[in-house]
């Protein structure tokens, strides 16, 4: 517990801190409501270690004084991954349970449709996980913040060594919705850029969660690409790597791929982990930094487990939350809003920015290739790609945004 609170205040003195809430303004008084709402039935593997990661920071910041000497409250509840019982899930936080603030959301499409409630309801929305574009671009709002590093910035991160490959003719397998839809749009668009040569010669989309892995990857192995994209995930990733590996489709293919270094993923397929794929992920193991070893003892410690990038992400969506509201001294939306907008604090990866242009936080994330070690999947090599690096800038960004906005 001493090293927690330690820990904390170390966190709480790197977050900005505001001037106090002047007479008219909303005060912070008694308490500090988050609603805090995610698809803990639907993706257990990846929303459990999040809810670990968040309760871990909510004791961190009220051992060392809450926000601003309010005590801060989460009233956690399960959207479901759709994206009307989300909207039930959050009308109810704000109106019965009188949340001060929303995060959350892992669906791209649970998120857009969060992010418009909050653009309705003028509260303010954390998004922690949802990594479409147009969170934070096409449909961004004042309302709207979002912490993980996006799918362009993934995108770019694994296009850039995409383009390396001798690879030419390219085949796509994406869950259709919106994540995939939108990861694949822009990771096309980068590398096609990067490689005007290359061709697309097959794409595959199974409905999310009920992936049909034999016909799929049949499909895929019918047009001889030379390289594969992949943006599949959770039990989708799993069987469709059984089934790739069982009818051979990886062999002597390239294959780069969304979120499959994250332990969530890899941990499943165990021995069975495709070995020498380019991913984005989260290599725990490897991270050396001391942002990164103070957090994993903390972990360790608290839950006697390693943690996944659910963790961090969590962990950092709940302390960035606390470093607006204590920045804001105030729990009105237009104060919160002000105080996000250049917010700065120290995650587990470092120092992260959310920027004043788009909301859009420069979380960066780990690239590296898929292994196995001692029977289990690993992300090896990895490299942290900070996400300053990987943002168009801020002016770009701006006039992606609907106008006013």
């Amino acid at each position: 517990m001493k090293f927690r609170k330690t820990m904390a205040l170390a966190f709480a003195a790197l977050a900005l801190s505001g001037p106090a809430a002047t007479a008219g303004e909303a005060q912070l008084s008694g308490e500090v409501r988050i609603g805090e709402l995610n698809s803990y039935s639907t993706l257990p593997s990846f929303t459990e270690p999040y809810r670990k990661g968040w309760s871990l920071a909510v004791e961190e910041i009220n051992a060392t004084g809450g926000v601003n000497g309010k005590k801060l409250t989460v009233i956690s509840r399960d959207d479901g991954g759709k994206p009307a019982e989300a909207l039930t899930v959050a009308n109810e936080l704000l109106s019965r349970e009188k949340a001060d603030m929303l995060v959350g959301a892992f669906f791209s499409n649970v998120g857009l449709a969060l992010s418009d409630f909050a653009k309705q309801k003028k509260i303010v929305y954390l998004a922690a996980e949802p990594l479409t574009d147009a969170m934070v671009w096409s449909n961004g709002n004042p309302y709207t913040f979002r912490l993980r590093a996006s799918n362009y910035m993934q995108a770019r991160m694994l296009a850039e060594e995409a383009a390396k490959l001798p690879a030419k003719r390219w085949a796509v397998i994406a869950p259709n919705y919106e994540y995939g839809q939108s990861a694949v749009a822009v990771f096309k668009k980068l590398l096609s850029e990067k490689r005007p040569d290359i061709e697309w010669v097959a794409e595959q989309w199974p409905p999310q969660g009920k992936i049909d892995a034999g016909p799929v990857a049949q499909a895929i192995a019918a047009a001889k690409p030379d390289a594969i994209l992949n943006v599949m995930f959770g039990p989708d990733l799993v069987k469709l790597v059984r089934e790739g590996n069982a009818r051979g489709l990886f062999r002597d293919r390239a294959v780069v791929s969304f979120l499959t270094g994250e332990p969530e993923y890899l941990d499943p397929l165990k021995d069975e982990a495709p070995v020498g794929w380019i991913v984005t992920g989260y290599p725990w193991y490897d991270i050396k930094t001391p942002e990164h070893a103070a957090f994993l003892k903390a972990y360790q410690a608290r839950f006697n487990d390693y943690p996944r990038l659910g963790s961090i992400i969590g962990y950092s969506a709940m302390h960035a939350a606390a470093a607006m509201l204590r920045k804001a001294g105030s729990t009105d939306a237009d104060k919160l809003i002000e105080a996000g907008r250049g917010l700065s604090l120290t995650t587990p990866f470092g120092p992260i920015t959310f920027r004043p242009a788009d909301h859009q936080s420069t979380m960066g994330a780990f690239v590296g290739v898929t292994g196995v070690r001692d029977g289990k999947g690993v992300m090896m090599n990895p490299a942290y790609r900070k996400g300053e690096d990987y943002l168009p800038s801020e002016a770009e960004a701006a006039k992606m945004r609907p106008a006013g906005n």
